[in-house]
């Protein structure tokens, strides 16, 4: 990696830090709340509503009776950047069987966010949560975080990092799965 290459990854990383969470990777930052619920294994998970790319409203209640993956991400992040083809293979075989997944986008812009799913040919449905306040409420330590949501609204499981393989999803999907 050359010196202007590693100054710029710097320079995004600086830019894209939200008050108690570093979106640059899966580094630690201090969880807050924002809303009257924290996410927390075995209770409902808390409830949110976002805007897509297209500008509709979508909330985390519309999916109820259906087991649904929320992930939280960055373009920034390289371990974000990793995985998606992973969530990309799981959305395109599981989606019809029910699962919902949600990625939800941290701090960026649509247009960012578009540019990247286009240029590595991605089609997941993706949320925008810009000033970071539903990441908060859900307790990260850092990003990717993702979680596993079954069909009556309890959160599961959380795993924080990348996932390694469509494997690896997949195996913790039948925490979630008829």
């Amino acid at each position: 990696m050359n010196k202007t290459t590693r100054l710029l990854l710097i320079i995004t990383s600086a830019l894209l830090l939200i008050p108690g969470l570093l979106i640059s990777g899966c580094s630690s930052g201090s969880p807050g709340s924002s809303g009257s619920s924290i996410a927390t294994i075995g209770n409902p998970a808390p409830e949110f509503t976002l805007k897509d790319l297209d500008g509709e409203t979508v909330s985390l209640s519309d999916f109820k009776g259906n087991p649904v993956m929320v992930n939280f991400w960055n373009t920034g992040c390289a371990p974000c950047r990793s995985e998606m083809p992973h969530l990309q293979a799981v959305y395109d075989e599981h989606s019809n069987s029910g699962l919902v997944l949600l990625t939800i986008n941290i701090g960026q812009s649509a247009a960012t966010i578009e540019g990247f799913l286009s240029e590595n040919h991605l089609s997941l449905p993706v949320l925008l949560d810009s000033d970071g306040a539903v990441a908060q409420r859900y307790s990260m330590p850092g990003i990717p975080t993702t979680f596993f949501i079954d069909k009556d609204g309890i959160l599961r499981v959380k795993v924080i990092g990348a996932f390694p393989s469509k494997a690896a999803i997949e195996s913790r999907l039948s925490e979630i799965m008829p």
